[in-house]
């Protein structure tokens, strides 16, 4: 791994405009030292605690003279699927408890914080400093019992004030967008709805449950957890009149319904569905891993035995500890 020099010259033009390429220009010295920018003379590169060490390699990676091919012709769309496989390997080594590989993965999904920043800045939209002043301005913002004057520090936060300071940021967010829009010549779209801040992106799940909690705080909800489950059933009914007409758009979206459902049921249930879910997983993941130990013990393994001996194992291992 190599890094470029840093050189204390200002506002330098770095890499000529080529075919399709519009003229880059760095004003933030991954280094840290502002104002400065990179020049081609490269050294050896070595890791570091400092933050800045990381926004120096990811600079030098995406150098479109001397960085790496792969890395120069990224964008924010194709990297989007590996900050979000970063995320769940974070979650994996939580889950797993594993203090050995964490520090790996939060690294890794750093890296990815650093990287779209790295592309945002080229564009000329934001730096990865604008990333770090945007957190801590939201973070002292939401905790002004923490963080507040003398009249308000230590205390609780009080009962309304956290959606108080949300809509404040929404707000905020909202005339930024506005002001962009309007500087890129860009015809403003208004928000209709109340749902429209539920980002689409997000897993399903986790997309189901946040449509479900907007939409009950306006009334829009059941009552009680026992009439989602008459709803569960209709869904069923619903699902099995599909499946025998052999209509498969039509059982995709019942099958669609039945989950939103069961979701709703959670959600009133304080039950979370992802959390629920992977329980499942896990629990299936042991019986079956007891399966395999078990056949195992006779030379043998599941695609020997029959359905039969597979079901006898599983109702073992459900009351083996």
């Amino acid at each position: 791994m190599y890094a470029v020099r840093l050189s204390v010259a200002q506002g330098i033009l770095v890499g000529k405009p080529g075919a399709g390429r519009a003229p880059v220009w760095r004003h933030a010295a991954p280094c840290g030292i502002a104002g400065h920018v990179l020049h081609a003379e490269r050294l050896l590169m070595t890791p570091s605690r400092d933050i800045s060490r990381l926004l120096e390699i990811m600079a030098a990676l995406r150098d479109p003279e001397t960085g790496c091919p792969w890395d120069v012709e990224q964008t924010f769309e194709t990297i989007v699927p590996y900050t979000i496989e970063e995320a769940y390997e974070v979650a994996d080594a939580i889950e797993r408890k594993d203090m050995v590989d964490l520090p790996d993965e939060l690294g890794d999904l750093l890296l990815q914080v650093v990287f779209h920043s790295r592309m945002a800045e080229e564009a000329g939209q934001f730096d990865f400093g604008d990333v770090v002043e945007a957190i801590t301005r939201k973070m002292i913002r939401r905790h002004p019992h923490v963080f507040g004057d003398d009249s308000v520090r230590g205390k609780k936060l009080a009962k309304g004030m956290w959606e108080k300071i949300k809509a404040e940021e929404k707000a905020e967010k909202a005339a930024k967008h506005a002001e962009a829009q309007k500087e890129a010549g860009v015809e403003q779209v208004e928000h209709l709805s109340l749902l429209d801040d539920v980002p689409r992106a997000l897993p399903a799940l986790i997309r189901a449950i946040k449509l479900q909690r907007k939409a009950a705080r306006v009334g829009f909800d059941w009552d009680t957890a026992p009439s989602i489950l008459d709803k569960i059933e209709e869904e069923i009914g619903e699902l099995r009149e599909v499946m025998a007409s052999g209509n498969e758009d039509k059982v995709r979206e019942e099958y669609g319904d039945l989950l939103f459902a069961l979701v709703n049921l959670g959600r009133h249930l304080d039950v979370e569905p992802e959390a629920a879910l992977e329980a499942a997983n896990h629990k299936f993941f042991t019986r079956f891993r007891h399966i395999e130990r078990r056949l195992g013990e006779q030379d043998r393994n599941p695609a020997d035995a029959t359905l039969d001996e597979m079901e006898a194992l599983w109702q073992e291992a459900k009351t083996a500890k």
